[in-house]
């Protein structure tokens, strides 16, 4: 079964870009949200969850009050403070904030999307396709839209 999922990252708190891409999500009618960290605060979980999309997520260096860990816990689809691995639409997904130091988790999975580096991009690790979404709130905000029954992505740059 083909899905699209929106894929974000290191959102840092830009609630205005987040709604941006959030209405997009729905205007393609996507099927999930993936974060790949640096949520930097409530109100941006509470503005993806007010979309009522599923969110699988991780947190990323930037998420250190304890309250933005409890809230995703309690409300994402799933979620995993390091390494997520999930399955959506018979794709085996890995999510994680920075990439650097988890290589060998890659392993075993049809793409792995992380953020932190603040800059779009797709390399292959070990016969793995790792996306880079892009940030949301730097100069060049970029996300990506990921297609389950093709596995390709495509990036989306906000203007």
């Amino acid at each position: 079964m083909n899905m699209k999922v929106v894929v974000i990252s290191d959102s840092h708190g830009n609630i205005a870009n987040l709604k941006h891409v959030l209405g997009f999500a729905k205007k393609i009618k996507a099927g999930a949200i993936i974060h790949c960290g640096d949520w930097d605060n409530i109100e941006a979980i509470n503005t993806v969850l007010s979309f009522n999309l599923p969110i699988y997520t991780v947190l990323g260096n930037a998420d250190i009050s304890p309250e933005v860990e409890k809230s995703l816990e309690e409300n994402s689809k799933k979620f995993d403070p390091e390494f997520l691995r999930i399955k959506i639409g018979g794709r085996k997904i890995g999510i994680v904030h920075s990439f650097i130091n988890h290589e060998s988790l890659a392993i075993n999975h049809d793409i792995v999307f992380a953020g932190h580096r603040h800059f779009k991009g797709e390399e292959i690790v070990g016969g793995v396709k790792i996306i880079h979404p892009g940030a949301l709130h730097s100069n060049e905000s970029s996300f990506a839209v990921y297609e389950t029954d093709t596995n390709k992505v495509e990036f989306i740059d906000l203007l």
